[in-house]
């Protein structure tokens, strides 16, 4: 990037592009596989957890309110930041909202104690939203850019 712009090189913003849409993918998959799947539910991956905060994960199973909740938040969570990230539309709030969901995941079920050290793919996946969220490109090839233009005039 130059310095005091805005500007990518064409490798940059090529690259960024396809990092945004290839997550936003991920993310617009899984959460409509869950939404087509009617026996889908995160009971199984909450009541896996064995982190910090497994007591709290698993008296989320206990309650079919909170459960009902954490479900839907999941599912609409995973395709509207799918969407967003695709669609290059509040692409920032969709990678920081995405993060944020790959943290609670990785908080869940830490890949230390099922033996795989520190890093997982929730973790690469979480560090990749955070770049694109700290070199936004939605602003140049995405939806965002008409809000963008729009503010400025």
């Amino acid at each position: 990037m130059h310095e005091n712009s805005n500007q990518f090189t064409k490798s940059q913003l090529t690259i960024l592009v396809l990092l945004r849409v290839v997550i936003g993918y991920h993310f617009l998959f899984l959460g409509l596989e869950k939404f087509f799947n009617p026996d889908w539910t995160s009971a199984g991956f909450l009541l896996q957890s064995n982190g910090l905060f497994a007591d709290f994960y698993h008296s989320v199973v206990e309650n079919a309110n909170k459960l009902a909740m954490v479900d839907l938040c999941n599912i609409w969570g995973q395709i509207l930041i799918g969407v967003g990230l695709i669609a290059g539309l509040f692409a920032r709030t969709a990678s920081f909202a995405g993060a944020l969901i790959l943290l609670l995941y990785y908080s869940a079920i830490p890949p230390f104690l099922s033996g795989n050290l520190f890093i997982d793919g929730n973790l690469i996946e979480l560090l990749a939203l955070l770049i694109l969220a700290l070199f936004p490109t939605s602003q140049l090839i995405g939806l965002d850019y008409f809000i963008h233009k729009a503010r400025k005039s």
